[in-house]
């Protein structure tokens, strides 16, 4: 990062919009998707924007080799994963046929390198900003011949390709699910069916209370409507819904997915085990395991002393967190302030010379494949900017 923790930005105007249309990703902006994306860009010399997608494959490793064999009953416990899906997260686990298919890892700039803030494994969205419309910007802005690391649908299509590869017994039939009424969720399932038809699955989109599920007879295995009165079985499911919340509010729905793994009826993405990286128990987890590790942040289970952040296991959009430094400075409302929480080392984020401060995603599809940035002036949470990065 740059000296003294602050990252440089520069002019990157142009009608994004336009740009995206004229790609073909009409669909993109159909509801505004572009509308945040500012008229500044992110510079980042080449050696820094390497050390993110290096730091993303590093840690996906750190994690995988830090999970104990066999997925022990307290290991669970201490991630807090419910037990109506441990089922599930073994056999998902033990079976390299199911395949992570991408994850974000959140990271904070430092001006001694990267850290890790949390991995959003299981259903991490801005893929359309990420893999589309920064892209666009470059176009938009003239600056057609500036790099961009921004190689996400490229590198979704060659995980597509090898999870239907390692599943050639089952029909490339794949069916995408989102929250009904959520246009965000909807455009990022878009991307990925895109990708799907480029790596030789049949794809549909639907939202995920008209899909059907049974496990008897007939009627056996996941379906929809693909057309009027015609429905069609996927054996592959794409399901933008987190694991936890289908544990948690959709009991029946849960046993049934693990009833249909385990039958080899559907194969599921994310495989239930990302849940274990989503978890922010696994960030005090890697903590015991790499203590002191560069990539890290101190992180417990129990309140740190001086300045640190408190997280909920499984919240998400910034939502519920509070940062203390011995007494509270901030506490953003949200719907998860009763989970199990961590407690994480605080750490500052590079800041522009307007006051904003900015944190870095990096897309994990196999390898370290794009990176994108949030900006806020406070918490970043899910209505923060989306900021466009050229590197130099």
């Amino acid at each position: 990062m740059q000296k003294n923790n602050k990252i440089h930005v520069e002019p990157h105007s142009g009608d994004v919009e336009t740009a995206v249309r004229g790609l073909g990703w009409e669909w993109c902006v159909e509801d505004g998707c572009a509308n945040y994306v500012p008229g500044e860009a992110v510079v980042l010399p080449e050696p820094e924007a390497d050390s993110l997608l290096e730091a993303a494959d590093t840690l996906y490793e750190m994690m995988t080799n830090a999970i104990p064999d066999n997925l022990p009953d307290d290991f669970l416990r201490v991630l807090g994963i419910p037990e109506n899906l441990w089922e599930l997260v073994r056999q998902s686990w033990n079976d390299d046929r199911h395949w992570h298919l991408y994850g974000r890892f959140d990271l904070a700039q430092t001006p001694e390198g990267p850290k890790l803030l949390e991995f959003n494994a299981d259903t991490a969205t801005s893929i359309p900003e990420t893999a589309v419309v920064q892209w666009a910007s470059l176009a938009a802005a003239g600056k057609n011949e500036a790099k961009q690391y921004s190689g996400l649908y490229e590198a979704l299509v060659e995980q597509l390709k090898t999870w239907r590869m390692l599943n050639d017994d089952l029909a490339p039939a794949l069916l995408l699910t989102y929250m009904g009424g959520s246009a965000e969720d909807e455009a990022n399932c878009a991307v990925i069916a895109q990708a799907a038809t480029e790596a030789g699955f049949v794809p549909h989109l639907c939202a995920a209370e008209e899909m059907s599920v049974s496990t008897e007879g007939a009627e056996r295995g996941v379906w929809a409507q693909v057309e009027a009165e015609q429905w069609r079985q996927f054996p592959f499911l794409f399901k933008l819904l987190p694991w936890e919340q289908i544990a948690w509010d959709e009991p029946e729905l849960c046993d049934s997915l693990t009833q249909l793994s385990a039958s080899r009826t559907v194969v599921i993405a994310n495989p239930a085990y990302t849940l274990l990286f989503q978890s922010k128990g696994m960030l005090a987890w890697l903590w015991k395991a790499y203590p002191y590790h560069p990539l890290l942040l101190e992180t417990d289970l129990s309140p740190l002393t001086g300045k640190y952040i408190r997280k909920p296991y499984f919240g998400r959009e910034g939502q519920s967190i509070e940062v203390v430094d011995k007494v509270r400075i901030t506490k953003v409302r949200g719907d998860y302030d009763s989970q199990q929480q961590v407690y994480q080392r605080w750490c500052e984020l590079p800041e522009d010379s307007k006051g904003y401060t900015y944190q870095a995603g990096v897309f994990w599809a196999g390898e370290g494949c794009a990176i994108g940035f949030r900006r806020e002036k406070g918490i970043i949470t899910n209505l923060s900017q989306f900021v466009p990065h050229l590197v130099e």
